[in-house]
């Protein structure tokens, strides 16, 4: 008994921040609703934050199993709605539900300032995979077309938590060397992947503003077209490297999609 409650915690640590974006279970993510982060500006952020449109419920915080959380705060910082962030050896995420069909994904935009880099992250690893600022979606998808490893992934995830993992999750993230535009495919699952959009350290300390096309990007990242956009997050992670760091980020925009040009 103990030998398979061990086992089933592993799992559902493994699985916590792809199952993140569809969890209802209590035993596997805490939930917190979006009152429980200090919030003097939350509203300002928040209401800003991913639009109306396919919005099923307000931004949740979801801890992770095993993991210390990260702590959230609105704010302003130098005269911009800001959510401040802070990892200290921890990882959790920021998340609003969301449905938007394929047809209508259009752009996401949003922004962040980083003061300082994880020395010792790399994305591409398991042990060092932390990153001072994600921007993080999830789609639905035909799960029959998963490998045999993901498809095991997926109906374990399903039997510890009672949630299957997004069929694909995109991240914008700030790699410590990689070029912008390069495609980095998680270690743990080939499901996960990020589009490095910053580099290096010349930026550090400024207000960045982004703009992307999801269909674009998805299609870039993934090699086949979008299903339906199910979920948008942020999230400030240090708990592999045991390390602290700090970020802000202004509102998560999900714009329409572009016009038909005839």
């Amino acid at each position: 008994m103990l030998g398979t409650m061990k086992f089933k915690t592993m799992c559902a640590a493994a699985c916590a921040t792809t199952l993140a974006f569809l969890a209802g279970c209590a035993s596997v993510l805490q939930v917190e609703a979006p009152d429980t982060v200090r919030a003097p500006e939350r509203s300002a952020w928040a209401s800003r934050s991913a639009g109306a449109a396919g919005a099923r419920s307000g931004w949740q915080h979801y801890k992770l199993p095993g993991k210390t959380a990260t702590q959230f705060e609105y704010l302003r910082k130098d005269g911009r709605d800001a959510l401040a962030v802070k990892a200290v050896s921890s990882a959790s995420m920021l998340r609003r539900e969301l449905r938007i069909a394929p047809a209508d994904l259009g752009n996401v935009r949003f922004s962040w300032k980083v003061p300082e880099l994880i020395a010792r992250a790399d994305m591409a690893t398991r042990d060092a995979d932390d990153s001072p600022v994600r921007v993080i979606l999830a789609f639905e998808g035909d799960r029959s077309r998963f490998s045999a490893k993901n498809a095991m992934l997926s109906e374990l995830a399903r039997a510890v938590t009672g949630e299957e993992m997004p069929y694909a999750t995109l991240m914008y993230v700030w790699c410590n060397k990689r070029e912008p535009g390069t495609v980095i495919t998680s270690a743990r699952t080939d499901r996960v992947r990020k589009i490095v959009v910053e580099s290096g350290a010349t930026k550090l300390n400024q207000w960045l503003d982004y703009e992307r096309n999801i269909r674009a990007d998805y299609e870039r990242a993934f090699g086949e077209a979008p299903g339906a956009l199910v979920g948008v997050a942020i999230m400030t992670d240090s708990d592999n490297t045991r390390s602290t760091t700090q970020a802000w980020y202004g509102p998560v925009l999900i714009g329409p999609a572009p016009a038909s040009r005839h």
